[in-house]
């Protein structure tokens, strides 16, 4: 069976990941399956992202601009479930990003919104359904 199993994402900061990153993943269905002093993992049936820090880190923040990961897109059901996030990101460390084409910064047909947290991640949430 082919799918994505699993994505880690290392944070300098961790208590700020945890929270930052916990509000969204819980928002769009991911749901905590374990947690242990440097970091957690959450699920979406068979697939999971781990937020974890590491002694080896090269930096204090992300950069998606350089090459590597640029975004993560997170599938939400209904558009007034995007319009929910991008009304409550701000309060959560996540800052919404491209305001004056939202919600159509992908394309006429693609109602989306995109936030950055704190340390320069940024995270896509798509309306799958109307």
């Amino acid at each position: 069976m082919a799918g994505l199993h699993h994505v880690e994402v290392w944070v300098a900061d961790l208590d700020q990941a945890l929270a930052e990153w916990g509000w969204l993943l819980d928002r769009v269905g991911f749901e905590r399956q374990s947690a242990w002093s440097g970091g957690e993992t959450w699920a979406a049936g068979r697939t999971y992202l781990a937020l974890t820090t590491s002694p080896t880190l090269s930096g204090s923040t992300h950069d998606r601009r350089a090459p590597g990961v640029n975004h993560l897109a997170f599938a939400v059901d209904g558009r007034d479930r995007v319009d929910a996030f991008m009304a409550a990101a701000d309060a959560h460390g996540w800052r919404p990003l491209y305001q004056d084409r939202y919600p159509y910064a992908g394309g006429p047909d693609h109602y989306a919104g995109w936030l950055e947290n704190s340390a320069g991640f940024k995270a896509e949430v798509v309306a799958e359904a109307a």
